[in-house]
């Protein structure tokens, strides 16, 4: 027996189903070819040199972080198995306004992951002959680079157009190998390259415990770490979504956090020592614009360069052929929550979201302007994508308290105790992410408020069917949230712009309390439990045979 998405046919032909073709095995491999992507590939370098060989525990935080908010979205995606789902958790709870912001950030970090993923395909190439004119020696994109770049973003939209099986078929394949070569990498740098000496011999901890916590967010971990949710995103296209989307998320993000912490270990251990000579800081080899495999070149393994740099190709093609999936998904549910037309509703013949494909190839190829490079995207999408996951827990708080006895496939166990702390670890990542990137960050919500805010103001003008209701007293803690978020980055010690008014310990120790006090805030002034259910049961997934 499966289920569908109860989609209200309409005359504009939005009344197409998605198709629930996709098992356990294809969820968790969506979620783990969008954490195994270009992360894995730069992750390590980026974090060894922001916090030298202490980055280990800096992966060891961004983890738990990680596993916090995947428990929490593990209950949710079981409760409420519908396509674009973190963007429809806050709009269940908080109304309309705040669904509105938190479905932007939704769509924002996944608009931009597509992009960035394209960029480290290129950058990885630049040491072949035919590559080597796409990127300035500074690693942004020249012109015949970024001509690559839209075209690899069609061959995404391309392969999404054939439906969601060969989707699902295609990056089961994909993420095999994803998966298989980062282990073989550790098993090899380990057994015939590795100096327990490289991680003391010029200080575990050199740029202490400010370097640690920056480079959770700027370095890449965080970034890197993402990708749980996709499996969610696609569970209004799941056979058996309450059973499957818990077991797909925690599964994804234990593989995923394994395979990135060894890496990082073999990565420190396997570097000769005149690489870091002069610190950490200023590390240095030839081809470190592709780390793995750079380093694998210089100690005498130029068949494993060979195999990273095909990899640096499929890793990241697989996780943003996903990433392409999930957003035309996630402007699905937006539409269904009444902040975009329509048009993002419709499907073709294949069940795919077709407008919101067009429309996630259009941002993606933007995106090359303001960010032609790896590292100038991937502390702006870890904002937006925490800011995304922010959500979830108080949604999650609220849901408890007013909807107790709804049916839950996985219960999180410690819940008063774990949904809180999530909230307040999503708010310390967002800040350590610095105030050169939340002020950028800042910009883009204030763009998604002008797109979004103007349809909604005119859907409810004209009394359209999906008008969205804003909820304005249920989202009175929303701005104050966003703000004093900017305003303590601001006076904080972390990025360059920052004013450092804020010594270090008591920024965070700010940052918790502000935080707590938001989370309990936002819980006691939510909806109502039955205009919770009304705005469950307007996209409820209703059991149907045969489909």
């Amino acid at each position: 027996m499966a289920v569908v998405d109860k989609i209200t046919a309409s005359g504009n032909g939005s009344g197409v189903k998605l198709r629930r073709e996709m098992g356990l095995i294809g969820l968790t491999w969506a979620s783990v070819g969008s954490i195994i992507g270009s992360g894995w590939l730069l992750g390590a370098k980026s974090a060894v040199t922001v916090a030298g060989p202490a980055a280990v525990i800096s992966w060891g935080i961004g983890a738990v972080a990680i596993v916090l908010l995947a428990l929490v979205h593990a209950e949710l995606g079981g409760m409420f198995p519908v396509a674009g789902g973190t963007a429809r958790y806050p709009h269940y709870t908080f109304g309309g306004l705040a669904g509105m912001s938190f479905g932007w950030f939704s769509w924002l970090q996944a608009a931009t992951v597509a992009p960035i993923e394209v960029e480290a395909m290129i950058g990885y190439s630049k040491d072949w002959s035919w590559a080597s004119g796409f990127e300035h020696a500074n690693g942004t994109l020249t012109p015949s680079g970024i001509a690559v770049s839209v075209l690899l973003m069609a061959v995404f939209v391309a392969v999404n157009f054939l439906g969601v099986r060969l989707l699902a078929h295609t990056n089961s394949a994909a993420t095999w190998w994803k998966v298989f070569i980062p282990l073989a990498t550790i098993f090899i740098l380990a057994l015939t390259h590795f100096h327990p000496s490289n991680f003391t011999s010029h200080g575990f901890m050199p740029m202490g415990v400010k370097g640690i916590l920056g480079a959770i967010s700027t370095s890449g971990i965080i970034f890197a770490l993402l990708g749980f949710e996709q499996a969610i995103q696609l569970s209004g296209e799941s056979k058996n979504p309450k059973k499957d989307i818990p077991r797909a998320v925690i599964g994804s993000v234990v593989i995923g956090t394994v395979i990135y912490t060894l890496l990082q270990i073999v990565y420190i251990g396997a570097l000769p020592g005149s690489t870091f000579v002069h610190g950490w800081a200023n590390l240095a080899y030839k081809g470190i614009e592709g780390p793995f495999a750079g380093l694998a070149t210089i100690i005498g393994l130029g068949w494993l360069a060979w195999v990273l740099r095909i990899d640096a190709v499929i890793s990241p093609a697989g996780t943003g052929l996903i990433y392409t999936t999930s957003t035309s998904r996630i402007s699905y549910g937006l539409s269904r929550n009444g902040y975009t037309p329509r048009l993002f509703e419709r499907t073709d013949s294949r069940g795919v979201p077709w407008f919101g494909l067009i429309m996630s190839f259009v941002t993606g190829v933007i995106c090359f302007l303001p960010f032609p490079s790896w590292q100038a995207l991937v502390g702006f999408i870890t904002s937006a994508s925490v800011l995304m996951y922010a959500g979830a827990p108080l949604a999650f708080g609220v849901l408890r308290r007013q909807l107790p006895d709804r049916e839950r496939p996985y219960k999180l166990p410690f819940a008063h105790i774990i949904s809180p702390a999530s909230f307040v670890i999503a708010s310390l990542i967002i800040y350590w992410s610095g105030w050169d990137t939340l002020w950028r960050l800042g910009v883009a919500i204030i763009l998604g408020y002008l797109l979004l805010g103007s349809y909604a103001a005119y859907a409810i003008r004209k009394g359209l069917p999906n008008a969205p209701r804003l909820s304005w007293k249920s989202a009175q803690w929303l701005p104050v949230y966003l703000i004093g978020l900017g305003v303590i980055s601001y006076l904080g010690t972390f990025g360059p712009s920052a004013r450092g008014v804020l010594p270090l310990w008591w920024d965070m120790a700010l940052i918790t309390a502000f935080s707590l006090g938001i989370y309990f805030w936002a819980v006691a002034v939510a909806l109502p439990a039955e205009e919770i259910q009304r705005n469950i049961e307007d996209v409820e997934v209703v059991d149907e045979g045969g489909h």
